[in-house]
């Protein structure tokens, strides 16, 4: 089920509610995400669909590793009714040791039932030593991955990624990632069309291409002017059609081992990859925007058949085309036919926040 925005008594919508959890030094970069993202994103007659507040445990100000401090404005009455709970890159004390901050845990247990944990950069140690990771697969900085990874050996550990998603906990990696994140938990929460706004407002790629994989130790391409982006920027304006490998080695001017060895450079993904992402995000946009029946839907996506479609959609979001359409058709106008195919976005889970 997606999460959708619940109604007080006299049936109005209240925005979801996000604690940010200043954990001091706090990364203050990390801490500005949440708010810039989430706090931009607007629901159909303009509503805010977000009600992002930063919260400490002890109520003070919480000084960030540059030398800052940042100011709460919610309390701990506001974290414990959050739905959704982040936790900025932190270098609390204790990191290293396997201490958790003090009160964490406590604060954690007294969270409302169901609430997300979210965390950004280092903030994933902070779950970590509370136990919230333990089985699941995480991610943080790459540079601090094999540390996470020591301290903590019960959790699965994956530096290759923007971002993890295990329904009530996800995690990022280091810093931009965190922007990853949060317009992922939009897309999952409202859809691409909301997630794609915030991303424009907020001049940012809706979705990047690739891991953090493409960001350890690899050596820059050369500059020698040669890029696959002339192949990606075909692609997209031709996702109904058939589309193979030498076409796109082609559209970028490049022998096609050329080609598929700089696009695994360039976006940390086999071109095969990234197309399938795009046909399968183009497909949701239409779902969202359009009355395309299911077949055009496929067809203008260039998934090819209905069936197919419906196979890969309940592979990466557990639901039909038609019943993810009912999700967002009341809180998206329909939009006159169209086929123009969405330039960033990919599937992701849809569960309950």
């Amino acid at each position: 089920m997606i999460a959708i925005m619940r109604k007080d008594h006299a049936n109005r919508a209240v925005p979801h509610r996000v604690a940010v959890l200043l954990l001091p030094p706090v990364v203050g970069y990390d801490a500005t995400i949440p708010p810039q993202f989430l706090g931009t994103a607007r629901g159909p007659a303009g509503e805010r669909l977000y009600d992002v507040r930063m919260v400490s445990l002890d109520g003070r100000p919480a000084m960030t590793t540059s030398g800052y401090a940042i100011t709460p404005d919610g309390d701990l009455d506001f974290l414990r009714e959050a739905r959704t709970v982040i936790i900025p890159g932190t270098q609390f004390p204790g990191r290293d040791t396997g201490e958790p901050p003090a009160g964490l845990i406590a604060a954690l247990a007294g969270l409302r039932p169901g609430a997300r944990l979210v965390s950004i950069c280092t903030g994933a140690f902070a779950l970590a030593l509370a136990g919230v990771l333990d089985g699941r697969r995480a991610t943080t900085h790459w540079a601090h991955a094999g540390d996470l990874r020591a301290l903590r050996p019960q959790v699965k550990v994956d530096e290759g990624v923007l971002f993890t998603d295990d329904g009530d906990v996800l995690t990022s990696a280091g810093l931009s990632a965190g922007a990853d994140l949060c317009l992922h938990l939009i897309r999952r929460d409202h859809g691409a069309e909301v997630a794609t706004m915030v991303a424009r407002h907020c001049v940012v790629p809706p979705w990047r291409d690739g891991g953090q994989a493409q960001f350890i130790d690899r050596p820059v391409p050369a500059a020698d002017g040669d890029t696959t982006a002339p192949a990606r920027d075909w692609a997209l304006a031709h996702l109904g059609e058939p589309i193979d490998m030498a076409t796109l080695a082609h559209q970028a001017h490049m022998s096609l081992r050329t080609f598929n060895r700089r696009f695994s450079e360039e976006t940390g993904r086999s071109p095969g990859a990234w197309l399938a992402g795009q046909r399968l995000n183009h497909a949701r946009r239409l779902l969202e925007t359009t009355d395309l029946t299911v077949d055009r839907v496929a067809e203008a996506s260039g998934l090819g058949t209905a069936a197919n479609l419906r196979l890969r959609l309940r592979e990466t979001l557990g639901v039909a085309p038609l019943a993810y359409r009912r999700t967002f058709r009341d809180r998206q106008a329909v939009q006159p036919r169209q086929s123009r195919p969405a330039r960033h976005g990919a599937p992701s889970p849809a569960v309950t926040g």
